[in-house]
C-alpha cells in the first residue's frame, strides 16, 4: 500500500512506454544533411592536413611567448640616415625597457613573499632579497629614471651621454 497512497487526480501516474517521434515526413532533416557535407567536405580534410603538418613540425615546435629575438646593434652603431638600424635599435631598447621593469617587479614579489613568511623576523631574514631589489632599483633609475613618460633609446642614449660627461667632469 505504500505506493498507492497518492491522490490520481493530483498526481496522475506516469506513462508506462515513451512515446514513439511522431515525423510528418519521411524526408531526412536538411541540416543535418547541411552539417554532414560540410564535416566531410571541409572541417575533416583541413582537420586532417592540419595534423599532418603539426607532425611534420612536432620536433621544432616553436611556443610564442618563449619568443628570443636576436640582438641589434645599438643607436651608437647604427650609420647615420640608416633608419632600419635606427628602428631596431628603438625596438631592442623598448625590450629591454620592459624586461627590466619585470626584473624590479619580480624583486618586489620576492620581497612581499619573503616578508609574508617571515613575520616579525624579516627584516633580518630578507636582507638578500632587499639588497638584490635595491642594486635592481638603482640600476634601474640610473638608466630609464627622468626619461618622462615618452621615453625613447635615444632619450635614454642622451641620458647616458650626459652622466658620462659629468662623471668626466668630477
Amino acid at each position: 500500500m505504500a505506493g498507492r497512497d497518492f491522490d490520481k487526480d493530483v498526481y496522475p501516474e506516469p506513462p508506462r512506454r515513451t512515446p514513439a517521434d511522431n515525423k510528418q515526413t519521411g524526408l531526412p532533416n536538411p541540416a543535418l544533411i547541411a552539417s554532414k557535407l560540410f564535416y566531410y567536405s571541409v572541417d575533416l580534410p583541413v582537420t586532417k592536413f592540419r595534423e599532418c603538418i603539426d607532425s611534420i613540425q612536432s620536433g621544432k615546435k616553436s611556443v610564442y611567448y618563449h619568443q628570443r629575438f636576436r640582438r641589434v646593434p645599438d643607436l651608437t652603431e647604427c650609420e647615420e640616415g640608416n633608419y632600419v638600424c635606427y628602428y631596431e635599435a628603438e625596438m631592442q631598447w623598448r625590450r629591454d625597457y620592459k624586461v627590466d621593469q619585470e626584473i624590479v617587479r619580480v624583486l618586489q614579489e620576492r620581497i612581499r613573499a619573503c616578508q609574508q613568511r617571515e613575520g616579525a623576523s624579516a627584516p633580518q631574514n630578507c636582507s638578500k632579497e632587499v639588497q638584490d631589489y635595491d642594486n635592481a632599483t638603482k640600476a634601474y633609475m640610473s638608466r630609464y629614471g627622468d626619461l618622462g613618460a615618452y621615453a625613447s633609446g635615444r632619450k635614454c642614449l642622451m641620458k647616458q651621454k650626459e652622466r658620462m660627461i659629468n662623471a668626466q667632469k668630477a
